[in-house]
Order: structure tokens, then sequence, then C-alpha cells
């Protein structure tokens, strides 16, 4: 029997406050943070009933302890979701969450199922990314990929080097310029609508409550970033400044059809378009966003010049230059995370690909004029992947 494709939209989208490695929940499980988040979906939207939730998939790249065990189906039943409701773990790395939307946003499209959890957690403070890994040795010693794509703070500088017109004296720039914007989209209280509080706890400072990412800076200057270290390479571009840091967070996000949408009084902040991921030299993982970009405009019969809004995944300051460069986009347009992005708010790995997705719908909301923007991040042992969706207050619907 013939069926049709579905279309597939984003309701709603919220984080936890990102902390860094060691900080603010050192000694709050990764589980609790996802569950949070689980269960605030759930509260800002209570026209849904929980048993329409028919998939709740959570992605971690570390999958052992508080972040293993089928953490979506652990997830779902501690954030109160009927047993009756599936789960799943699921893993690519940087792009854990983006992947765990594309995957259960596929099976809606299909007519599999009409409402989903997906979202990620990443707690690097209790498990720094590759603990408990055991790389077949084959990888490196039959020259599969260069010792130096797994660490990817060396790929970063492998970028610099494909790209020499990106200075570090540039990526310092944009690192600067993206805690600034932070500030300002805090200041105008354009983060904090999809942030959910977490009560914290220390044995020796007692009780806590997380309301604000803590890896910002503000006020950060080029000045102050030029007089950090290079760690990954003897008088390098790479620093801790002009870097996402080790954070720990979490994000959800509901996604359903468009008619189960409007059957549950259910308004939609985004609609998907496409999406396309790929692989590249795992040496240069930071390229990825482009190939991957590429994919998914041509699945959509879209052109770069189609996407007004653009959240940009800040891994590595180099990896979202070398993306603008290669599209002849500016350094500073102001299409491009115009809220800051993962330099100032930290990078949770898996979690992170819901993040761009609330600024993006945060984006849309305020610029109406703008029908198309994309998701993108570049992703370990050399992938990349984008997502492109359509705003649903685009002022061109009412023509």
């Amino acid at each position: 029997m013939p069926r049709e494709i579905r279309d597939v939209v984003f309701v709603d989208g919220v984080r936890t406050p990102f902390g860094k490695a060691k900080g603010q929940y050192a000694e709050t499980r990764a589980d609790d943070l996802v569950i949070k988040c689980i269960r605030e979906l759930l509260r800002r939207n209570p026209s849904l009933p929980p048993e329409r939730v028919e998939e709740v998939a959570i992605a971690a790249t570390t999958q052992i302890g508080d972040q293993g065990l089928t953490i979506g189906r652990t997830a779902a039943l501690l954030a109160g979701l009927p047993n009756t409701t599936p789960g799943y773990a699921i893993d690519r790395m940087c792009a854990g969450a983006m992947t765990a939307v594309t995957t259960t946003a596929s099976g809606i499209a299909f007519g599999a199922y009409d409402v989903v959890v997906a979202g990620g957690v990443e707690h690097m403070g209790r498990h720094p990314m590759g603990e408990g890994v055991d790389p077949n040795p084959r990888i490196i010693s039959e020259k599969l990929v260069d010792t130096s794509a797994l660490v990817m703070g060396s790929t970063a500088e492998n970028l610099h080097d494909r790209f020499p017109t990106i200075t570090k004296a540039r990526t310092d720039a944009f690192a600067a310029a993206s805690q600034e914007r932070a500030a300002k989209a805090y200041a105008n209280d354009l983060i904090q609508p999809d942030l959910v509080p977490v009560a914290t706890r220390s044995a020796e400072l007692g009780w806590g409550l997380a309301t604000t990412d803590e890896p910002m800076r503000p006020g950060t200057t080029v000045e102050d970033l030029a007089k950090l270290k290079t760690p990954f390479r003897p008088h390098g571009r790479v620093t801790a400044g002009n870097s996402a840091g080790i954070n720990d967070g979490a994000t959800a996000c509901l996604l359903t059809s468009a008619e189960a949408a409007e059957e549950l009084g259910l308004k939609p902040k985004m609609k998907l378009v496409s999406y396309g991921f790929v692989g590249v030299e795992p040496e240069v993982m930071g390229i990825g966003p482009v190939p991957a970009t590429d994919k998914a405009l041509k699945l959509a019969g879209l052109t770069i010049d189609d996407i007004q809004a653009f959240e940009v995944n800040e891994a590595f300051a180099v990896q979202v230059l070398a993306f603008l460069e290669h599209y002849g986009i500016a350094d500073d347009d102001p299409r491009v995370n115009p809220y800051g992005g993962a330099i100032a708010y930290g990078h949770p790995l898996a979690s992170s690909g819901v993040r761009l997705m609330n600024q993006l719908a945060q984006q849309f909301e305020q610029r109406p004029e703008v029908r198309y923007g994309l998701t993108t991040m570049c992703v370990g042992l050399g992938m990349g992947g984008t997502v492109i969706w359509e705003n649903p207050n685009w002022e061109g619907n009412a023509a």
C-alpha cells in the first residue's frame, strides 16, 4: 500500500543551563538532567496527554554509568511517562541529539508514530569523552585515519592549515563576539524561556539552583584571548577561548506530525524540511558542516541563498569560519548565531543539537521575514550534520 510522507514539526524544546565540568552539576546525575527536561516539556504543553508520547530517543556519547542502560527508556520511566512508552539511546558523538531528532522525525514522516521526545545529555565532568573506549589499533596502524583525528583540538589545528586565511586573530574576534552576543541575548531574555532550572546538591555547599549557563564569560576581549596558550600545537591557533569548553547539560524537544499538533492544540515553532549527514576526512572533521549542508540543500531543492537564519555549532571558531568562508558569508554576518553559540554557552556533546534548534526557533519567532533556516555541526571522527527548517511564522504564509 503506498504511503504519503507526512510533515514533521518541532513543537517545543528545552534544556538545562549548561555547566562547567566539575562545576554546578558535579554532584548531579546525568540522567536526572534529561529527566528534568522531559518533565518540563510535559509541563509546558498541558494539552499533550503523556500517553500520547510514543517514543523517547536520548543521545549520549559516553554511554556508561548514569548515561547508560538505554537512557531513553529509563529517563522516560523516571520522568513519569507511562510504561507503555518505549525509548532508546543513540550515539553520533556531538550530533547525538540532532540524530535523535532526525531519526524519530523520519519515523513520524513514515507514519510509525505521531508524537516523540528527542534529546541528549552529556556529563563530561563525570564521563570524559573517550572514557572506557578501546579503539581498534588497526584504525591507526593501517593508516585509515591520521593519529590527530582522535584529538578534536588537533583536528581544529589541521583545519587552520587547510584554511590559511583563517588566522588566530579572526578566530579570537569571532569568539569574543560569541560571548558578547550571548550576554546581549541574556539581557534581552531570549535564552531564559527555554532553560529548565535544576536543583543541585553539593556535599560541601548544600543545595543550590542552576538557572544560568555557567561557562559564559561576558566582557571577554580579543586582547584577553590573545594571551591564552595553544595546548594542541606549539605556537598554534586553537585555545580554550576560541573553542567550546568541557561541559555538562541536557536537552529535549517535542516533535509531532503536523496533524497531531493540530489535533492536540500544539503550536509548531518549526517545520522540518530536510537533513543530511556526511563523512569527511577524520583529521579535518570541522569541515563536515559544508558537505552536510550541500546535501541537505540539494534534498530540499534550495540553495544557500535561500537560508536566512543559521545556527552553527561552535565546537571551534575555526570550524564556523571555514563554513562561512566556503559560502562567502562574512565572519560577523548577523544571520549567523545572533544569540551567541557554544563558545559562550558550552557544548555538552550529544545534547547540543537541540540547543541549536531552540535558538533557531527563537530566530524564527523574532524574524517573520525569514522562511528557511538551518542548524549544522561538525561531528567527531569526521562527520557533519545539517537540518533545514521552515519558519511557520513566515510572513509570506499570509499572502
